[in-house]
């Protein structure tokens, strides 16, 4: 009897895994879950720093949210994606709004595009699912520009959604990829970007997941919405179902700092900017610029005071006429308008750094009271009541932006200098605390409170608008 060999087909582990995955994201309705992501990525595009005219890539662009920002600011952008559906939604948004923007399935580990295609290559908790992180990271860098910045916004394991990842992945049989999480590692990240980058800087920042339903319906919203918790969920039988289930409604109160029936959790991420080329390329016009050495502490400072004012301008420029003549109560009676407590914010950056410059170079503020301020804000909200929205929005960015350079002159000494200061009752106060209890306090404690006063007015701010 002759024996006869068996072929069997040569299966790639690779081609399965990706195949897994492409299914995962095409699961669940993205659209949608994304809505809510969208104020906090218009302050990742911040950062971004693509200019008009110039070429993004945004990699892992879902239904286009970071894509169709940078297309409405004038950058000529190009958003890649696994998941065909998503990628047809994105289309139909850019559609709608009369946006040039191409949307295209693509492989961050085999990017469709030549060398130094793009000025941009940005990616907002995308790129960090790929199953062979060096490759992504290679490609990045490969279609960037020398000069050109590659941009990241990766979750972190000890921040929230790293927490909710790993609760998941408890329950869940081991896909044989790296963690995504080591992207939120900074050492693993400048291993990643060793090669063919000139400089890479980190920052550990939040973003804000917002609902305005309690947290147990937010948990039903990713299980329904969200591909990667969906399968999750699909995989398990009832008991361990439930008992996900509760895991994740408990991980979500615990972190809930919203009051009334709302959510509200901030999830860290690390911010990665990586610069391509040679130390003599033009970077978005700011040739030495980029390579000077900073001030960590200053930078992160002045990130923060911008972050805060980009966080009420994003706010308050979706708000209606009727919103915007909102009073807000003030001393338990209605006081001045969303619109002038705005305008106030955009007005005071100048004089509250000016304090704090004071104080950095040691000399003591003692004739800024609680009563001048109140006096001031009073004759502020009678020369300024009718100021327009546009203006208003305008002087907030002009004077956040100006604010925010003088801090990041700022030396570790001089932040450190303490001096006389009156509005904390003539205690010896360093300028860094005058600049994080003024400066950088001031915009997120209004924006607070005009949420506030909109929610007892019938508005619902925690809705996306657009």
């Amino acid at each position: 009897m002759s024996a006869q060999a068996t072929i069997s087909p040569t299966i790639d582990p690779v081609s399965q895994l990706k195949s897994r995955l492409k299914q995962t994201w095409m699961t669940g309705d993205y659209d949608i879950f994304s809505r809510y992501m969208e104020p906090d990525a218009h302050l990742f595009y911040r950062r971004v720093g693509a200019q008009p005219g110039q070429k993004l890539l945004d990699v892992g662009c879902g239904t286009g949210q970071l894509a169709l920002i940078a297309a409405r600011a004038g950058v000529e952008t190009t958003g890649c994606d696994i998941a065909p559906n998503w990628l047809a939604c994105a289309r139909e948004r850019a559609k709608q709004e009369h946006l040039n923007v191409r949307f295209e399935e693509g492989d961050v580990e085999a990017l469709p595009y030549a060398d130094g295609q793009f000025d941009v290559v940005a990616s907002l908790v995308g790129a960090m699912f790929a199953p062979r992180p060096e490759l992504a990271a290679s490609e990045m860098i490969r279609v960037c520009r020398p000069g050109g910045r590659i941009v990241m916004a990766n979750w972190t394991a000890e921040g929230f959604i790293g927490k909710m990842l790993k609760l998941i992945a408890s329950y869940v049989a081991p896909n044989g990829m790296p963690s995504p999480l080591l992207w939120g590692d900074e050492a693993t990240v400048r291993g990643r970007f060793s090669e063919g980058v000139l400089d890479v800087r980190c920052a550990l920042r939040f973003y804000q997941f917002k609902y305005p339903f309690p947290p147990e319906m937010v948990v039903d919203f990713f299980r329904e919405k969200y591909g990667p918790m969906a399968r999750a969920f699909d995989s398990l039988g009832a008991e361990e179902q439930a008992q996900l289930h509760a895991k994740l409604v408990a991980l979500w109160a615990g972190h809930n700092r919203a009051t009334g029936s709302g959510t509200l959790v901030d999830a860290e991420y690390l911010e990665v900017i990586a610069i391509r080329g040679e130390k003599t390329a033009t970077i978005f016009g700011k040739q030495a610029e980029e390579s000077a050495p900073r001030n960590r502490r200053a930078e992160l400072l002045a990130d923060r005071l911008e972050e805060g004012a980009a966080r009420l301008s994003d706010f308050a420029g979706q708000l209606t006429d009727a919103e915007w003549k909102t009073r807000v109560t003030e001393a338990g009676k209605p006081g001045r308008t969303v619109g002038n407590i705005v305008h106030h914010v955009a007005s005071v950056y100048p004089i509250e750094v000016d304090l704090a410059c004071l104080i950095a170079s040691g000399q003591p503020v003692v004739n800024v009271t609680w009563a001048a301020v109140n006096k001031m804000n009073a004759e502020h909200a009678g020369k300024h009541g009718g100021a327009s929205k546009e203006e208003t929005l305008e002087l907030l960015r002009n004077n956040a932006a100006e604010a925010a350079a003088r801090v990041r002159r700022l030396t570790d000494a001089e932040l450190d200098r303490a001096a006389p200061f009156s509005l904390s009752a003539g205690a010896q106060m360093t300028a860094q605390f005058v600049l994080e209890d003024h400066a950088v306090r001031h915009s997120l404690h209004h924006l607070a409170k005009v949420c506030e006063a909109l929610d007892g007015h019938g508005g619902n701010p925690t809705v996306p608008r657009g």
